[in-house]
């Protein structure tokens, strides 16, 4: 069991060439909210980014492998990076992104909605995030 397993979930939002694939690979994403702690085993749903013109989640998945990116010798802050691929386990059934989060902006009310919104689009880089376990399992009802 890895250390993240059990204790935190994971999310990524990224540009997706193809939303049908059963496999994924990203390369040195950037990470936030915990998401540098991704690690081979990991359960991460699959948002295809709508700064590209897609529709938000399209795939839930297990990590297959996590790679963190060294970071370069000179620069004080920079954003931890990792690059990982995922095997697709599920379709998402339902549309979820952006419009429907934007709503969610009361950012202490505590929803997982509100958390998705915060994490993806508050600052709309693609990224890996942690999300909660209240957002992990709003999210298992798109599929």
């Amino acid at each position: 069991m890895t250390p993240t397993q059990g204790s935190m979930m994971f999310a990524i939002k990224a540009d997706i060439s193809d939303p049908w694939a059963e496999t994924f690979a990203f390369s040195a994403q950037k990470t936030m909210y915990g998401g540098k702690r991704i690690a081979k085993g990991d359960t991460i749903f699959v948002f295809a980014s709508e700064n590209e013109g897609a529709p938000g989640l399209i795939a839930t998945g297990v990590v297959t492998s996590a790679k963190a990116i060294p970071k370069k010798r000179g620069i004080a802050r920079q954003t931890p990076r990792v690059s990982i691929t995922i095997k697709r386990t599920a379709r998402a059934k339902r549309r979820l992104g952006r419009r429907e989060l934007k709503l969610f902006s009361d950012w202490d009310d505590g929803r997982p909605e509100t958390e998705l919104n915060f994490k993806f689009y508050r600052q709309a880089t693609n990224k890996i995030v942690g999300i909660s376990h209240e957002a992990a399992a709003f999210l298992r009802g798109f599929f």
